[in-house]
């Protein structure tokens, strides 16, 4: 049962003459100053928030150009923050933008939390992982598994940038953070470097007996072409009235999500195309790969183009909508997956027009 608001505690005053005798014993009672523990529906303090590409590009090349890229895990990103959260973007996941430039080592080390690199710009970047290495080229989608030592090199000519999401919020709330340094700069690249793409890539096969490194996801890298088609197959089918169109990138082991905690997914909006309102409880940030449109959260609208970012929190009315003649191409992380692994998935949506 819900607590009772300080109106209609009939007990308020010996409630609050209890508080320091109790308090000498680390007891207490609810107090009618103490916020509500259970509400009718979710209260996030996460902020709907809109990140324009025109104000990151000239902090991303500030960045860039007086921040080191050193050893023992330090990079050089840029955190998108939201002000009505500790820390984090959402509850549960930090959005950063990491730049790299040419020739430069972000040195091994490895995380119980969970990590995703979807590449914004550049080409010629390669990541290690577990002793797998894998090309990082604009718009690929390459993953880092908890625990799994990772690295990366920039072999390029120019920077790169690339969006860094992990799961730190929901593991720091959890009080289960780990983390450690490799002995050397880069670990060793394995006999077979793409094992687990050999064997699992095609996305329609899979390996009867796989040797696998890594339960939670034998696959790391998920290469843009193979994605975008597989997007532009989908959206000649008719459109989702919620997401016109929308993909997910998955384990091919399972058909679950990429990672545990984060769903990673594609999402196509064609012409003229609005989309209906829908919330659920888990939060959302939005990358605008191409076109423009409109995304309105709980009524607060956000007109967005390519490179800007939209974050969503909990249980929060939102709908895309284009006025544009060009489709639009979105990658959203949402925590959908963790909500669904403790049961705490809901979802609503409006009745079609």
């Amino acid at each position: 049962m819900a607590e009772l608001n300080a109106s209609q505690m009939s007990d308020a005053d010996a409630r609050r003459s209890l508080d320091e005798e109790l308090g000498r014993f680390n007891c207490r009672v609810h107090q009618p100053s103490d916020p509500p523990l259970f509400t009718r529906d979710p209260q996030s303090p996460m902020m709907p928030l809109h990140w324009r590409w025109s104000d990151l590009a000239p902090l991303l090349e500030r960045i860039g150009g007086d921040l080191k890229l050193e050893a023992k895990g330090n990079r050089r990103t840029l955190r998108l923050t939201n002000p009505g959260l500790p820390y984090g973007t959402t509850p549960t996941f930090w959005g950063s933008i990491q730049v790299i430039l040419p020739g430069e080592v972000a040195t091994t080390h490895r995380h119980v939390a969970s990590a995703l690199r979807f590449i914004m710009k550049g080409n010629g970047a390669f990541t290690t992982v577990d002793g797998e290495e894998y090309a990082m080229n604009e718009g690929d989608l390459v993953i880092t598994p908890a625990m799994t030592w990772h690295d990366h090199v920039h072999r390029g000519d120019e920077p790169m940038i690339w969006l860094d999401v992990l799961d730190i919020s929901l593991v720091r709330a959890m009080h289960a953070t780990f983390f450690e340094g490799y002995s050397s700069d880069l670990q060793a690249v394995s006999e077979y470097p793409h094992r687990s793409y050999q064997q699992f890539g095609s996305g329609i096969m899979r390996p009867v007996r796989p040797k696998v490194h890594n339960p939670v996801n034998p696959l790391l890298a998920y290469p843009a072409d193979r994605a975008l088609a597989a997007l532009s197959s989908a959206a000649e089918l008719p459109a989702d009235p919620y997401c016109d169109t929308q993909l997910e990138y998955q384990n091919p082991a399972t058909g679950q999500s990429a990672l545990p905690t984060i769903s990673t997914r594609l999402q196509r909006l064609r012409p003229n195309s609005r989309c209906l309102p829908q919330r659920h409880t888990g939060s959302v940030l939005n990358y605008v790969i191409g076109g423009s449109g409109i995304t309105v959260v709980n009524g607060q609208r956000f007109q967005w183009g390519p490179g800007d970012f939209i974050a969503i929190p909990p249980w929060s009315w939102y709908e895309h909508a284009l006025t544009s003649q060009e489709p639009a191409t979105l990658f959203q992380v949402n925590d959908i997956p963790a909500l669904r692994a403790l049961g705490l998935y809901r979802e609503e949506f409006a009745a079609s027009e």
